[in-house]
C-alpha cells in the first residue's frame, strides 16, 4: 500500500510540474474588438495571433484585417531571452524584436525599425482565457501609437 501511495504522489507531482511548465502564451488568440481600445490609429477589424513553440524558439504569427479591409500577415521567430532577433511585419516594416519575461504570465516586447519603436506588454489572465496587450510607441510615420487590446484564447 505504501508503494501505491508513493506512485500516486509521484504521478500527481509529475502532472503538477508538467502543468506548471506549460507556457500560457502558446495557442491561438482572437482579438475582441468590443473590449479593445485604440486611442491612435485605426482599429483592425479583426486580429488573430498564434504562438507555437519550435524547440526553445517561439513562433508568432499574426493575421489581421485592417480598418480598410486589407489582410495583413506576419510570422516571426524569437526567444524570450532579452536578445535582439530579426522582425518583420506589414505595419511596422523590418527591424528587430527583443522579448523579456516578467513572470510566467507576462512578457514585454520592444520592436525597433529604422523609423519606429513600439513596446508591447502582454499579460495572460490567471485563468488563461484572455490576454491583454498594451502597445505604446511611434508608427513608421512618426505618429504616437497607443492601444489596449483584449484577446481571447481559442
Amino acid at each position: 500500500m505504501f508503494t501505491n501511495i508513493r506512485r500516486l504522489s509521484f504521478i500527481v507531482l509529475a502532472a503538477a510540474l508538467t502543468l506548471s511548465a506549460a507556457d500560457p502564451f502558446i495557442g491561438t488568440w482572437k482579438m475582441n474588438p468590443a473590449k479593445s481600445k485604440y486611442t491612435s490609429g485605426d482599429s483592425p477589424k479583426s486580429s488573430t495571433m498564434t504562438y507555437s513553440q519550435d524547440g526553445d524558439w517561439i513562433v508568432g504569427k499574426l493575421d489581421s484585417v485592417t480598418a480598410d479591409g486589407k489582410l495583413q500577415t506576419s510570422t516571426n521567430r524569437y526567444k524570450r531571452d532579452g536578445k535582439e532577433y530579426p522582425y518583420s511585419s506589414p505595419a511596422a516594416g523590418t527591424g528587430t524584436i527583443t522579448i523579456k519575461t516578467g513572470d510566467a504570465n507576462s512578457a514585454e516586447a520592444t520592436i525597433k525599425t529604422p523609423i519606429s519603436a513600439i513596446t508591447v506588454r502582454s499579460v495572460v489572465a490567471k485563468d488563461g482565457k484572455s490576454m491583454q496587450r498594451t502597445i505604446k510607441g511611434t508608427d513608421p510615420q512618426g505618429k504616437p501609437v497607443s492601444s489596449v487590446a483584449l484577446f481571447e484564447k481559442q
